[in-house]
């Protein structure tokens, strides 16, 4: 999966908002994984390649270290954040689409990325 570089934008802002360092873009293999072997392209960081975009994994820990409520209703994903209290709620709708856990994960990203030009 190649990101483009919107995508990268978001998961840059997303990182600075849920305080994720990053060394800058790359990639790794992950073999014998519980889906298999797989290719992810991210962020560089201490733990690896960070990709909210494309990992489960990273989207949930991204959402909990946020404070982030997600709804997936039947046809949308929704996710909203009050970044501190007295701020506006933040929430970001997805099209659920063909692959629903894509589309709730750029939800939970599209959130982050909102806290992360703010700070």
């Amino acid at each position: 999966m190649s990101t483009s570089e919107d995508d990268r934008r978001l998961l840059e802002l997303a990182a600075k908002a849920a305080g994720i360092e990053s060394q800058g873009w790359g990639s790794d293999y992950y073999a014998d994984g519980p889906f298999g072997d797989r290719f992810v392209e991210g962020l560089h960081t201490n733990e690896g390649v960070w990709n909210p975009l494309a990992d489960d994994g990273d989207a949930l820990r991204l959402a909990v270290r946020l404070g982030m409520s997600v709804e997936v209703a039947p046809r949308v994903a929704v996710a909203w954040v009050r970044p501190t209290p007295g701020k506006s709620l933040i929430d970001c709708t997805e099209e659920l689409g063909a692959d629903p856990e894509a589309a709730t994960r750029r939800a939970i990203v599209r959130a982050a990325a909102e806290i992360g030009k703010t700070t």
